[in-house]
C-alpha cells in the first residue's frame, strides 16, 4: 500500500537578511516544503525562582498565520509560546481549522504548569483537536525541555499523551466526532459579534498552501 503523508517540523532558527525568526516547516507527501511558520509571540518571561527567557534579544516575531491541508482536515500551525494566545487559534479555526499543531519546548517551570491545560484550553475553545509536541527531556541539555507530547480532542479531553522520554503518539482523527461535538455545543453559532469580536488587522497574511 502506499501511504501519503505530511510532516510538520519542529521549529528552528531562519535568517532571513537580518533577522532570526524561530520557524516551523511543513513538508508534503513528496518530501518537498509546502509551508512555514514563523513563531508569532516571542516569549519574554521571567518567573522568580523559575526561569528567565529575553526571545526578542535574538529572535524577530513572525506576523503569518499557516493552515494546510492534510486529507479532509485543515491544519493550523503554532510554536511554543503562541499556544498562549487563543486569539491566533480562534481565527484558524475561522478559517476552517479541524486540527491545531504547537511544537514547543516548555521547560521544567512551565511544562508542569500549562503544557497539558493550554492544550486542552485552545482544543476545548476551537472544538478542534490540538496536539502539543515537544523534544524529549534531556536533563543534561543546557536547556530542559519538559517533554510529554500530548493530543487533545474536541471536547478537551487528552487522547493520548507520552511522558518525558523519547517515544511516539498515534492519534486518529475523526471528521464525524468533529461535526457531533459541535452540533452538540453549537458555540459557533451562540457568539455575540455584536457586544465582541476577534478580527483580522490588514497587517496580518495568510499561508494557506493548497
Amino acid at each position: 500500500a502506499v501511504v501519503s503523508t505530511q510532516s510538520t517540523g519542529g521549529s528552528h532558527p531562519e535568517r532571513d537578511g537580518d533577522k532570526l525568526y524561530n520557524t516551523c516547516v511543513i513538508f508534503g507527501p513528496d518530501g518537498e516544503a509546502i509551508a512555514k511558520h514563523r513563531k508569532v509571540h516571542l516569549a519574554d518571561v521571567n518567573i522568580p525562582g523559575g526561569i528567565l527567557l529575553q526571545e526578542s534579544s535574538a529572535l524577530t516575531p513572525g506576523d503569518t498565520f499557516t493552515i494546510f491541508n492534510c486529507g479532509e482536515f485543515k491544519i493550523g500551525v503554532g510554536v511554543c509560546y503562541d499556544i498562549r494566545f487563543p486569539e491566533p487559534a480562534h481565527l484558524m479555526k475561522m478559517r476552517g481549522a479541524d486540527v491545531l499543531i504547537y511544537p514547543g519546548a516548555f521547560n521544567m517551570t512551565t511544562g508542569p504548569l500549562y503544557f497539558d491545560l493550554l492544550t486542552r484550553a485552545r482544543a476545548t475553545d476551537n472544538q478542534a483537536y490540538c496536539a502539543s509536541v515537544s523534544p524529549a527531556r534531556d536533563v543534561d541539555a543546557s536547556y530542559v525541555a519538559w517533554g510529554c507530547t500530548l493530543v487533545a480532542g474536541p471536547s478537551g479531553i487528552i487522547m493520548d499523551q507520552i511522558g518525558p522520554d523519547e517515544g511516539t503518539v498515534y492519534t486518529e482523527f475523526s471528521m464525524e466526532e468533529l461535526k457531533v461535538i459541535r452540533a452538540g455545543v453549537p458555540i459557533w453559532k451562540q457568539k455575540r459579534p455584536d457586544i465582541y469580536s476577534v478580527r483580522e488587522t490588514a497587517k496580518l497574511t495568510w499561508n494557506m498552501p493548497l
